[in-house]
């Protein structure tokens, strides 16, 4: 007994030690609602899904001074799906976010699996907070009954990512990140390579980002050109996004599409109502993947952690053969 006693207050004293030379926060969300889904040809399907407006997550962060303005900084984020206590991202331990790295006078560099610069680019613009349905994250257009003209398949987060932050200035920021495919005998693929640089400055915030993921092989790889910019004007938020996607297989273009996003976002009491509108043109077959996205949505405030939310939004596409869909929300989110 003295010895476990013993063996507790030093481990005790040293965690006492560790936290006075290193912050360390947790924080997490928990996100949980009733959805409907429904389309033109198969009966709807209610459900009580996760991260619904957020991903529902717990992660732990942090810093280190090592002097000289020289901190060691990481970020360990787990996602998990509250309707049913399983892991989220394919069941990955940290598999939201998991990087160490420096930071100082000269930016940050981050290694590990992280967000990506598109992605980024795009939550800081998107009315939707790419979060709830109606949002311009979807996963793919046409062919799939549970997608949505989003911008693009991929580019949410990297693995095996080596990730350089520019130091704010005047407003400016900027980032660079490459994900390394680890494929033997080859240096392209299944590399990924993305970058961003912004502006934001009182009512304005703009951003161009770029993404190009090789696939497995090496033989081809899909690019994605964004441009998206919010204004404030107190009343109302004006928000706007257009993007070009090209897709390639050796010499053969197999994609080539636009998206383009407008949207508004107003405060009204203690809640937000956002709307957007996002139109897919394919000009690779003809418009046959062409499709209309609307969504309406409002977010309530009970506290500063602590939110009600719900959204409609109509996903219609202009082949006659690929079904139309349909989805409705209202949950809670808290964030801790």
């Amino acid at each position: 007994m003295k010895k476990t006693i013993f063996a507790l207050a030093a481990l005790g004293a040293f965690a006492g030690a560790a936290s006075a030379q290193t912050n360390v926060t947790i924080y997490g969300i928990a996100d949980v609602g009733i959805q409907r889904i429904d389309t033109n040809t198969t009966e709807a399907r209610w459900g009580l899904d996760s991260g619904i407006q957020s991903g529902s997550r717990l992660g732990f962060k942090g810093s280190e001074s090592l002097g000289g303005g020289l901190a060691a900084i990481f970020t360990l984020e787990n996602g998990f799906n509250i309707d049913n206590g399983a892991l989220g991202q394919g069941g990955l331990l940290f598999g939201r976010q998991a990087w160490v790295g420096l930071s100082g006078g000269f930016g940050a560099v981050k290694f590990g699996r992280q967000l990506t610069p598109i992605f980024t680019a795009l939550d800081s613009i998107d009315p939707f907070g790419t979060g709830l349905t109606g949002d311009a994250s979807g996963i793919a257009i046409g062919g799939t009954t549970a997608a949505a003209p989003g911008f693009r398949p991929y580019g949410v987060r990297m693995n095996n990512t080596i990730n350089y932050s520019a130091p704010a200035i005047g407003g400016f920021n900027a980032q660079i990140a490459y994900g390394l495919g680890e494929v033997a005998g080859s240096t392209s693929a299944a590399s990924q390579l993305g970058a961003s640089i912004g502006y934001a400055n009182g009512p304005i915030n703009a951003v161009f980002a770029y993404h190009d993921a090789n696939n497995a092989a090496g033989t081809g790889d899909s690019r994605t050109a964004m441009l998206g910019a919010t204004y404030d004007f107190r009343v109302v938020k004006a928000h706007a996004a257009f993007a070009v996607n090209r897709d390639e297989l050796g010499a053969t273009r197999t994609g080539n599409s636009r998206n383009a996003m407008l949207g508004v976002s107003a405060p009204i009491g203690a809640g937000t109502v956002i709307a957007s509108y996002t139109r897919h043109d394919d000009r690779l077959g003809a418009g046959t993947a062409d499709a209309d996205y609307w969504g309406v949505g409002y977010t309530h405030n009970l506290s500063k952690r602590t939110n009600l939310y719900t959204s409609y939004s109509r996903l219609k596409n202009d082949a006659p053969a690929v079904p139309d869909v349909n989805w409705f929300n209202v949950g809670v989110r808290h964030k801790f």
